[in-house]
């Protein structure tokens, strides 16, 4: 029996072979719009606001279709039902939307799904973002304040499952996915910079390397 009880993925470039907003910026014509946004000076958190105005007034409908036509990664569908067969739960922790998040966790039979909530009224987008971060006045071992904090995610579960951080296997991309990936006891570090491989215990682009765990 594996001494893991939870694995925690990233969704963005790590179960899906591509990053959400970008997506939408190519097929909806907001590309420039975003690059400024990320490239300004602005907080990561104040960007990721500024992102969401992007959206205002389009139809959720039409941009989860969008999104269904990402491809998800290479193994992703096997990993997900073997560690399953082994009784392990599973979560997606982005900081990308709720809606989209928990679309994929739907369509892999994922236990969990947390992100930040884009409001959606009537199918369509408001551009008001409530952020999944509610200590946004704390920075945690001197990262940056994101819309999530995912290693707040992991500790919420790790209460609510009743394990500890030594039971959980953390996959990420990102340097959002930093803080959760030095917290797990296995934190893997999937097709990502060297910024992010040096706090990881393993680096990997073949996601069935995690099955050699379970």
């Amino acid at each position: 029996m594996s001494k893991f009880k939870l694995v925690i993925f990233d969704m963005d470039g790590t179960l899906i072979a591509g990053r959400t907003v970008f997506v939408f910026a190519e097929k909806k014509g907001f590309k420039d719009e975003l690059l400024r946004i990320i490239n300004g000076n602005k907080e990561l958190l104040e960007k990721s606001i500024e992102i969401a105005k992007l959206l205002k007034g389009m139809n959720a409908r039409e941009l989860l279709e969008i999104f269904r036509n990402i491809s998800l990664q290479e193994h992703v569908e096997n990993v997900i039902r073997e560690i399953k067969k082994g009784g392990i739960k599973t979560a997606i922790v982005t900081d990308s939307y709720q809606f989209v998040a928990d679309d994929l966790r739907e369509r892999l039979d994922i236990d969990y799904a947390f992100a930040n909530n884009l409001i959606i009224e009537k199918d369509i987008v408001t551009g008001e973002l409530i952020v999944n971060n509610k200590d946004l006045k704390k920075r945690f071992n001197d990262c940056k304040i994101h819309s999530i904090c995912k290693d707040r995610v992991l500790k919420r579960l790790c209460k609510k499952l009743g394990i500890s951080e030594s039971e959980i296997i953390a996959v990420g991309d990102g340097a959002v996915d930093i803080c959760m990936i030095k917290s797990a006891g296995l934190g893997i570090a999937f097709n990502a910079p060297k910024e992010v491989q040096k706090h990881a215990d393993i680096s990997t682009s073949n996601m069935s390397v995690i099955l050699d765990y379970i």
